[in-house]
C-alpha cells in the first residue's frame, strides 16, 4: 500500500443515571414513546436546566481513568441545528472548554502496546430517536431519549489501522464498564462510535481529506466500515480522482459507506454559551474524593494477575477484558485458589458453553462456588478431567451442584488398580498385533490402548493409573 491510513474516533458514551442530565425524568430504557418526559426536556417556554451532580461525576471518573487534565472549570454551549428529534432546537454540549482533556489510553495490538491520545471528553444531551414506518411515508418522533446523559469521547487521529481502532474502542468500552458508568450496549445505542478516516502517502506527515463514517454499531462492524473506507480512497487516488471532505453511512448489509453529506452541506453549528447554566466550578478535593474511589481498571488487574498469580499475558489479557469475567474469575478464586486451572476452564469450557447457548459470564447457569467445587472434585480424583465437562454441562443445564450429579449418574472415578488392571487385560488380548507393534518401538499406540481402557470404563477410570498400568503390563 502507497498510503499510510489515519483514523480517529468519537465515541458517544451513555450514562448509568437514574435521571436525565437537566430534568427529573427516568433514563430507564424501553417505555412506551413519549413517556419519559417533562417540559425542560421538550423543550417549553420558560423552562431552565438544571446540572445533574452525577453526570459531571462520572464524566470525572472517565477522565481520570483515561489520563485527562480535569479543567477545573468547563463551560455548557448550545449546538444549533435543526431536526425533528431535537425539540428545543438546539442540543446542550461542551465546545470550548469541555471537563476533561488531553488523556490518553494504551492499546495492545500483535503484542505491541501503542499509546492513543484523547482530544477531550465533554458532556452533553442526547437527542430524541426518529422511528421510520416501513409501510408508508412517516416518521414518528419518541423523545424518551431526549436529554438522556452522553459524554463524547474523542481521540488523536493516532490509529492507523482498522485493528488498531478496534482495540482502542475494545479498550473504552471496558473501561467504561469497570468503572460501571455505563453499561455498553451497542445495540440499544448506550455506546456508539463515529469514526474519521484519511490516507497520507508513505512517509509524509500531511494529513490527507478525511471522512466521517456514522451507523457503526459494532465493534466488527467498525472495523469492517474503516477497512472499506480505506480500500475507497485509495482507489480514487490511485485513479488520481480527489477525496472529498463528507460524511458517510456505513450499510451493514452490503458492507459499504454511502455519502450522507458533503463539507458543502455540513451544518454551521453557530456554538455560544448557554446563557441558562452556570460555568461548571469543580472542588479540588471533590476530584481527590472521586479518584480515590476509583475501582482497579483493566491495566491494572491484568498485570495484577500476570505478577501475582503467575498467569500467562493471554490469559490475563481475556479474563480482564470484561469486569464481569475478572469478577467471576477471582470469586472463583476464593473457594479453589489454584489461578491457572481456574483460568483454563472459565476460559475454555465455562465461556465455550455459554457463547454456544448465547449467554454472557453474567448469566452463567453456573456459580463461582459450583465450578470451583467441581474443580476440587477432579483434584481430589473423584472423577476424571473429561467427565467434569460432561458434569459442567449437565449443571448448565439443571442448575445441580457437582457433587450431586456425580453422585446420582454414578460418575465416580475408577482408582481401583484391580478393576483398571482387568481392563487392561481385556484390552491388550483384544489387541495383539497392537501390543506387539508397541513392544517392537511403535510408542505412539500408548494413546490407543489408554483410549480402548477408557471407554471399556466409560470415561471413569483414572486416566493416570490406567498410563501406569498400562506400561508394566507392555
Amino acid at each position: 500500500m502507497k498510503y499510510t491510513p489515519v483514523i480517529g474516533l468519537e465515541v458517544h458514551a451513555q450514562l448509568k443515571t437514574e435521571s436525565k442530565i437537566f430534568c427529573s425524568c427516568s433514563t430507564a430504557f424501553g417505555a412506551p414513546p413519549n413517556t419519559h418526559v417533562c417540559p425542560v426536556c421538550l423543550g417549553m417556554p420558560g423552562v431552565l436546566p438544571v446540572l445533574n451532580k452525577k453526570v459531571a461525576e462520572y464524566a470525572i471518573r472517565m477522565g481520570l481513568a483515561t489520563n485527562c487534565r480535569i479543567n477545573m472549570e468547563s463551560r455548557f454551549a448550545r449546538k444549533n441545528y435543526f431536526y425533528p428529534d431535537l425539540p428545543k432546537g438546539y442540543q446542550i454540549s461542551q465546545y470550548e472548554m469541555p471537563i476533561c482533556e488531553y488523556g490518553y489510553v494504551e492499546i495492545e495490538e500483535k503484542d505491541e502496546k501503542k499509546r492513543i491520545g484523547i482530544t477531550r471528553i465533554h458532556m452533553e444531551e442526547d437527542a430524541g430517536k426518529l422511528i421510520h414506518d416501513p409501510d408508508r411515508p412517516v416518521s414518528r418522533v419518541d423523545l424518551n431519549r431526549t436529554g438522556v446523559p452522553l459524554i463524547e469521547i474523542v481521540s488523536e487521529p493516532d490509529m492507523r489501522s482498522p485493528e488498531e481502532a478496534g482495540a482502542y474502542l475494545r479498550k473504552l468500552h471496558s473501561v467504561l464498564r469497570y468503572l460501571g458508568i455505563c453499561d455498553g450496549n451497542m445495540e440499544e445505542g448506550s455506546f456508539r462510535c463515529d469514526a474519521n478516516v484519511s490516507l497520507m502517502p508513505l512517509g509524509s506527515e500531511v494529513f490527507g481529506t478525511r471522512a466521517e463514517i456514522k451507523n457503526l454499531n459494532s465493534f466488527k462492524n467498525v472495523e469492517k466500515a474503516i477497512r472499506y473506507e480505506i480500500q475507497r480512497q485509495q482507489d480514487i487516488l490511485d485513479d488520481e480522482g480527489e477525496v472529498i471532505q463528507e460524511t458517510r453511512l456505513w450499510n451493514p448489509d452490503k458492507e459499504l459507506t454511502t455519502s450522507m453529506r458533503s463539507k458543502e452541506e455540513a451544518h454551521d453549528y453557530r456554538y455560544f454559551p448557554d446563557p441558562d447554566l452556570l460555568p461548571l466550578v469543580l472542588d479540588e478535593k471533590w476530584i481527590e474524593e472521586i479518584r480515590t474511589d476509583l475501582p482497579e481498571l483493566p491495566d491494572e488487574k491484568k498485570q495484577r494477575f500476570t505478577e501475582e498469580l503467575q498467569l500467562p499475558s493471554y490469559d490475563a489479557k481475556v479474563l480482564t477484558a470484561e469486569r464481569e469475567l475478572a469478577d467471576y474469575f477471582e470469586t472463583c478464586l476464593e473457594t479453589y485458589n489454584n489461578p491457572k486451572q481456574v483460568s483454563n476452564w472459565v476460559m475454555g469450557s465455562l465461556l465455550g458453553l455459554l457463547n454456544t447457548e448465547g449467554k454472557s459470564i453474567a448469566q452463567s447457569p453456573v456459580s463461582p462456588p459450583m465450578l470451583a467445587e467441581l474443580l476440587k472434585l477432579v483434584d481430589g480424583g473423584t472423577i476424571s478431567g473429561k467427565i467434569a465437562k460432561t458434569v459442567l454441562e449437565e449443571m448448565a443445564k439443571s442448575g445441580k451442584k457437582a457433587g450431586q450429579i456425580v453422585e446420582e449418574k454414578g460418575l465416580v472415578q475408577v482408582s481401583d488398580t484391580s478393576a483398571i488392571e482387568a481392563l487392561a487385560d481385556k484390552v491388550l488380548a483384544a489387541s495383539p498385533d497392537e501390543a506387539a507393534r508397541y513392544k517392537e518401538g511403535n510408542k505412539k499406540l500408548m494413546g490407543f490402548f489408554v483410549g480402548q481402557v477408557m471407554k471399556e470404563s466409560k470415561g471413569r477410570a483414572n486416566p493416570k493409573m490406567v498410563n501406569e498400568i498400562l506400561r508394566k503390563k507392555l
